[in-house]
């Protein structure tokens, strides 16, 4: 009997830790810690541990697992339980969020993100095209402006002869029926090309100039109302982690995903686009405002790729692709009131 309650004495602070476990959720980024989007991240991880009271926390790695392109299929196959990533760096393996990347769609990122969400949650073939994860949001970056070294671009003929990194996606598409000379690369090797001349321009939203240190590289920037482009983004988590989590967890989970992620991840992409146009009116860029001409022109030479959206939309079992991004217009304009 003595011996037993011996065993039972140095077993209790193993039980004890064990009813006290935490859920660490390992979390990978490829992008700096202080970037807007790392920055979300964490306050999402944060959000998730202040509400469980520190029963669910994340681990973020100090380092990505994979790099941007490889991001998607890293969180499918378990290399790490949660990160986010650009569905354009695998080119034609989503078409269905490339409705988020058409131009003109807003002037931040928050109502345009909450929208895209809202509306994709709507439609659950948007979920289905991500095979293999569990979706926690979709979301946007703010809108898209021509940044390049060489001269002012006030209308379509002064993107020729240029060279431009873009970062995949319809913004591919987009770049291209604008005549435009385009490279398919990931952001953070923006400034190497630049730097060196390998590229003359980039297609960004403002934040990025701060992030990938290139605003003293640009000297001119063009604007367009409710940006040239968008880039779609998810949030994404490993499947089968998911599953193996309680249903509290799970219920914790869920309780900040969907639209409580996307406006941490908006709120935050607007809070850096303010901050990056504050550095470039200090650093002398001379900035553009796309005239109604130049709009008009864009309009016209990017009409074909919506309809070419809506039959591949449809291919891809969306029914009315047409009256979705509809739908999406509506509810942007809802969100920016």
């Amino acid at each position: 009997m003595k011996h037993l309650k011996l065993a039972l004495a140095l077993a209790a602070p193993l039980f004890a830790g064990i009813a006290g476990a935490q859920t660490v959720l390992t979390v990978s980024t490829w992008l700096p810690p202080t970037h807007g989007m790392s920055i979300a991240q964490k306050e999402w991880c944060d959000l998730l541990e202040k509400n469980t009271t520190g029963k669910m926390k994340c681990n973020i790695l100090p380092r990505g697992v994979a790099n941007p392109p490889g991001t998607y299929d890293a969180i499918k196959n378990g290399l790490a339980d949660i990160s986010f990533t650009v569905h354009g760096y695998t080119p034609g393996r989503f078409v269905l969020t490339q409705m988020a990347e058409f131009p003109f769609l807003g002037n931040t990122s928050e109502p345009i993100s909450v929208a895209f969400n809202k509306v994709a949650s709507r439609h659950p073939e948007f979920a289905a095209e991500q095979q293999g994860v569990k979706v926690i949001t979709f979301f946007t970056h703010g809108p898209g402006i021509v940044f390049n070294t060489k001269r002012p671009i006030a209308k379509v003929d002064d993107l020729a002869g240029l060279k431009f990194r873009v970062g995949g996606g319809m913004v591919n598409e987009i770049s291209k029926s604008l005549g435009m000379n385009v490279t398919l690369k990931p952001a953070p090797d923006s400034y190497e090309l630049l730097a060196g001349g390998v590229m003359d321009g980039t297609l960004f939203p403002a934040e990025s100039t701060e992030s990938f240190k290139i605003d003293k590289i640009i000297k001119y920037a063009t604007f367009f109302p409710g940006g040239l482009y968008n880039t779609s983004f998810v949030f994404l988590m490993n499947q089968a982690r998911y599953d193996k989590l309680a249903p509290d967890e799970k219920k914790a989970v869920d309780a900040i995903s969907g639209e409580t992620a996307a406006r941490i991840f908006g709120r935050q992409w607007d809070k850096v686009d303010l901050r990056a146009m504050a550095l470039m009116q200090a650093n002398n860029v001379q900035m553009v405002k796309a005239d109604a001409k130049f709009v008009a022109d864009v309009k016209a030479r990017t009409a074909p790729l919506e309809q070419k959206w809506v039959s591949d939309a449809a291919a891809k079992g969306l029914k009315d692709p047409a009256k979705v991004l509809a739908e999406f217009r509506a509810e942007i304009a809802k969100q920016e009131k």
